[in-house]
């Protein structure tokens, strides 16, 4: 096997093998060569090679964001570790693992006008959960090199000593870093960046390890139940009868069925879920904003929960929280290992458990008590489903019947990826079916690398991957596509309006010169080039026949890659989606 020259390449590769990290992506580049050297000749590591680094972060994050274990990046010195930024902040705030190995030049070439280079230390900031600058390795070529390096030495044979000594330091200070940032990772799933000086030769190679790497072990965070909590939690959940269960970006099968079962026959318990939440009960209430937004004010307070209990990630829905924090509850409480926010300027604790483990504890200590809280909600619930088919039933072709339409299509057990943007907000509005699980970027919320997640992820993924989008995150995107690794089952979905959609539907003046270019953006794009240029097959609808037609095939089995383009009337979208709410009012 052939490995890169340089011992300090050998230990990112040797330690990145230890701790099981098997998903490199790389750009291309040459100071980043004695990574490339050592990743793709080692047959343990599966590599990708993006040529857009800002594209093959994210490609990387959807692959983490399935398996749930940190996924390599690698890229060259200078701008290139810049553009990993954007899914860098995305993996920050959803959690996921993504472990960026970005190569530098050497200390003294930095600021003095060398080629490709920035202050790449630290350079991600608050943004990473650990950062580790290794430290370049000394060079023992020759005798003059001896001189300049360690000039107060006397003789030959005290400088190669004070060498091998100082070199053993750097040795054991870069395992440490290395072990450290990659556990924080996996432990903590978050991103971490490991920045790697190389010195030129960049691309000579050895036929053998020129270091031992010392064991290690990984200390995991136990979870510690603090029995007075739960007793004194579970005491005010008891007295109360109003209790609600707002549920964000949870991986599927996160909850186990006995506790959901146990919560949705609780009469004093509502849950509102997510579409991102992957939860699914009869008396479950996904579809938040048609339970929220036509709400008075009386029954804004008849809604208001005494206890709020909180689990998982960000949350979409803006009505429900401006409902929080107008009307907020007594209690606040949010159940995750690490972190919680105060995202209804209201929470008054954090309970530092999984959820399995937090529900194990506390359900038991807490029967269920007599309410009208949830039968008087369901019943509203089922009113709003029965007002939202009327709707649909007398609109014209728009965002909101292609919505209904595409999400209908789905195939059982499969997945969705969902863009961000008018995209999500779409989908929250219908019902799913229960055996799809749903993945968006919410961490961040930004349309900027929603497609090269999506392909990253159904890359290895169990299930078929169906990628939804809107025209100007899909084009903002469009790199994505080049990529080699796309399964041919995998579908894009690109919903086109002609610009911003979303938008119209805020407050502001529309139709305007001004808001047409700088807000709404309008455009006459489309992706039939696009699919050319990249092997996708294309179709496209602006009608409902057609597209209902279109939908009837495109799952089938196909020698490459699917896209579906609905074209929709920009100009009634914002209308026929205001008039919804009134309606289902």
């Amino acid at each position: 096997m052939k490995y890169s020259k340089i011992p300090l390449s050998q230990t990112v590769v040797t330690l990145c093998k230890t701790h099981n990290v098997k998903h490199i992506v790389i750009s291309p580049g040459s100071r980043n060569a004695p990574l490339t050297i050592g990743f793709t000749y080692d047959d343990f590591f599966k590599c990708y090679s993006i040529v857009d680094e800002r594209c093959a972060a994210f490609f990387a994050l959807g692959i983490a964001q399935q398996l749930q274990e940190p996924v390599a990046v690698v890229c060259t010195s200078g701008s290139a570790l810049l553009n990993y930024y954007p899914a860098i902040s995305e993996a920050y705030y959803s959690r996921i693992p993504l472990l960026v190995l970005s190569a530098d030049r050497p200390k003294h070439l930095i600021d003095i006008g060398d080629g490709q280079t920035i202050k790449q230390k630290n350079v991600y900031g608050e943004h990473v959960l650990y950062n580790a600058n290794l430290k370049l390795d000394l060079k023992e070529n020759n005798h003059s090199t001896l001189e300049d390096e360690l000039p107060i030495m006397k003789s030959i044979e005290n400088k190669l000593e004070h060498f091998l000594r100082l070199q053993e330091d750097i040795q054991s200070y870069n395992e440490s870093e290395i072990h450290d940032a990659i556990t924080i990772s996996r432990i903590k799933s978050g991103p971490v960046h490991i920045n790697i000086p190389f010195d030129e030769p960049l691309y000579e190679t050895v036929n053998a390890l020129s270091f031992n790497p010392k064991p290690f072990s990984i200390t995991d965070i136990s979870e510690e139940i603090d029995e007075s909590e739960i007793e004194s939690l579970s005491e005010i959940w008891q007295s109360a009868k109003r209790k609600m269960i707002l549920v964000g970006v949870l991986q599927p099968n996160s909850i186990e069925e006995q506790w959901l079962q146990k919560i949705g026959d609780d009469d004093s318990v509502v849950v509102f879920t997510e579409t991102t939440s992957n939860l699914h009960h009869q008396n479950f209430f996904p579809e938040i904003d048609k339970i929220i937004a036509p709400l008075e004010e009386g029954e804004f307070r008849s809604l208001q929960p005494d206890v709020l209990l909180t689990l998982g990630g960000l949350i979409v829905s803006k009505k429900i929280k401006a409902f929080l924090r107008q009307y907020k509850p007594r209690y606040h409480w949010h159940v995750d290992l690490f972190k919680a926010n105060d995202t209804f300027f209201c929470l008054d604790k954090h309970i530092k458990l999984k959820p399995n483990t937090f529900f194990k504890s506390f359900l038991s200590r807490t029967p269920q008590i007599g309410s009208a809280y949830k039968t008087s909600w369901i019943k509203v619930r089922d009113k709003r489903r029965k007002l939202h088919d009327d709707y649909l039933s007398n609109i014209s072709f728009s965002d909101f019947t292609v919505f209904n339409s595409i999400l209908k299509s789905i195939p059982e057990y499969s997945q969705l990826q969902v863009s961000n943007s008018s995209a999500i907000r779409y989908t929250q509005l219908f019902q799913l079916k229960s055996s799809v699980t749903v993945f968006c970027n919410r961490g961040t919320s930004g349309i900027d690398g929603s497609t090269s997640t999506a392909i990253g992820a159904a890359l290895v993924s169990e299930q078929r991957v169906t990628f939804i989008t809107g025209d100007l995150s899909f084009f903002y995107d469009s790199n994505a596509l080049w990529n080699n690794y796309i399964p041919k089952d995998f579908r894009i979905i690109v919903v086109n309006n002609n610009g911003g959609g979303i938008f119209r539907i805020l407050p502001g003046h529309k139709n305007t010169e001004n808001f047409d270019t700088y807000f709404e953006t309008k455009h006459q794009l489309t992706a039939k080039h696009l699919c050319e240029m990249y092997g996708f097959d294309y179709v496209n609808a602006s009608d409902e026949t057609t597209l209902k037609d279109t939908l009837a095939s495109f799952y089938d089995v196909s020698e490459r890659p699917r896209l579906l383009e609905v074209f929709t009337p920009s100009s009634s979208n914002d209308q026929i989606l205001i008039d919804y709410f009134k309606f289902i009012k």
